[in-house]
């Protein structure tokens, strides 16, 4: 055999193999055919040719001992034929017209015991095959997704008597560990646990639901990325954005994407950011009634707040300050809730915004603003919108949202005030301004108090 046919004899033998034992179902397969259907997961088509120039099993397997198969040879071999082998006398087959119409068991098990194709080989072979999925789809087949109303719950043990140590809300991930009776073992978060399978999905069924529950981010690597209004680097630029700010991606092209930041949609070259896809994880049982005790507390202090707050309007004359802004006056924090909080940054409606700018009288941005807001109630945040996701507790919802709450955007944040609305340091061109909270898609809401 020349090295042509050398290369790649296993993965012809282990076609052949696999084409007689579709005879015995009685399936013709002819040596001049195409039997890229026996294998049509490789997505290859394999012929056997020229039945005059063919050689014994023993040759064969000699031959096949002997060759270096190597995955090189292979990797541009997306949807075309791979080497053509020739494979014949082999004893036990009887051949009607040049074809293979029969084939017993033990010429099979000869096969079978003769050629084998390592897994790696196996896995290159796939590769080049092509799947038709990223590197990171393929990663998601190892997601599970609950596909719920609500909830499932994640318990200690594969069965409905095992304590329950976590949440997986509807649309939550965790990452399969393995499958036992019906349940899936997962890691999501903190919680480590099973969920019923039946009310999520994994492997090929879990690629596209990810991509419909997960958020596409694009984090900055650059200290001030320029977004454009069009793809190209000598389009206006829309607006501009600090280094590991986080962008809600909405499309994307060949060396751009599309983002969405305070100013509108605009695109940004993929050379300045990181990809990747967020999901939101599981909720352990101690994280769920911490949660839930700060939002109680967080209640009964916005209650407090509102009893003391006509005393507190009939002294304020005594709690006023002097701004640096032409006289313009502002009240000084008064307590440590939310809606003191709220309060506060309302005051400051109508000032300017600046690109970097921390001073809620001269200039600021809108992680400046919420950073400097609560600098005066004691509280160290970062100037960085993405790290403001973070920071406090998680609040699950803008239903749940209470005055004080930071309201994280892609790009952007700013402070809840209640009735469905934020203060928030908007654009150069609004300044300072009061919103609608749910004007764009809210990413995360945080309690400080």
């Amino acid at each position: 055999m020349n090295r042509k046919n050398v290369t790649n004899v296993k993965i012809a033998a282990c076609a052949m193999a696999a084409a007689i034992s579709f005879t015995g179902l009685g399936m013709d397969v002819h040596a001049t055919g195409n039997i890229g259907s026996v294998l049509p997961s490789a997505g290859i088509d394999y012929s056997m040719q020229d039945a005059k120039k063919s050689t014994s099993l023993s040759a064969l397997k000699e031959e096949s001992d002997k060759a270096d198969v190597k995955s090189e040879e292979i990797k541009n071999a997306e949807g075309a034929t791979v080497g053509s082998v020739q494979v014949g006398g082999f004893s036990d087959l009887a051949s009607t017209n040049g074809g293979i119409s029969t084939a017993s068991t033990s010429s099979t098990k000869k096969i079978e015991d003769t050629i084998v194709v390592s897994e790696g080989y196996t896995k290159d072979l796939k590769n080049a095959a092509g799947s038709g999925l990223t590197d990171e789809e393929e990663s998601f087949k190892n997601l599970v997704i609950a596909k719920v109303n609500d909830y499932v719950n994640v318990r200690d043990c594969a069965s409905e008597d095992g304590s329950i140590v976590g949440k997986l809300y509807n649309k939550s991930v965790g990452t399969y560990l393995e499958e036992e009776n019906g349940w899936y073992k997962i890691s999501s978060g903190s919680v480590e646990g099973y969920v019923k399978a039946e009310y999520c999905v994994t492997g090929e069924d879990a690629v596209e639901y990810a991509k419909e529950v997960g958020t596409r981010i694009a984090t900055v690597t650059t200290t001030t990325l320029k977004v454009r209004e069009q793809p190209g680097m000598d389009e206006t630029v829309l607006g501009l954005v600090p280094i590991d700010d986080e962008l809600i991606v909405t499309e994307e092209l060949d060396g751009w994407v599309k983002v969405n930041i305070e100013e509108g949609d605009g695109y940004v070259s993929t050379d300045y950011v990181t990809l990747s896809t967020e999901f939101v994880k599981a909720e352990s049982i101690a994280e769920e009634e911490a949660r839930l005790a700060k939002e109680e507390a967080a209640r009964k202090a916005a209650k407090e707040a509102a009893a003391k707050k006509t005393a507190e309007n009939a002294s304020s004359s005594s709690s006023k300050e002097k701004a640096t802004d032409g006289g313009k006056t502002y009240a000084s924090p008064t307590g440590s809730t939310g809606a003191d909080v709220a309060q506060f940054a309302l005051q400051f409606v109508g000032n300017p915004y600046v690109y970097g700018g921390s001073s809620l009288t001269n200039g600021t941005d809108c992680s400046g603003f919420v950073m400097s807001v609560y600098n005066n109630f004691g509280v160290s945040l970062p100037h960085s919108s993405a790290a403001d996701r973070s920071v406090g507790a998680t609040v699950n919802g803008l239903e749940n949202a209470q005055a004080g709450d930071i309201i994280c955007y892609s790009g952007h944040v700013g402070i809840y005030i209640g009735n469905g609305q934020i203060v928030h340091a908007s654009t150069a061109k609004t300044g300072i301004i009061v919103s609608n909270a749910s004007y764009r898609s809210i990413l995360s809401i945080r309690r400080i108090f």
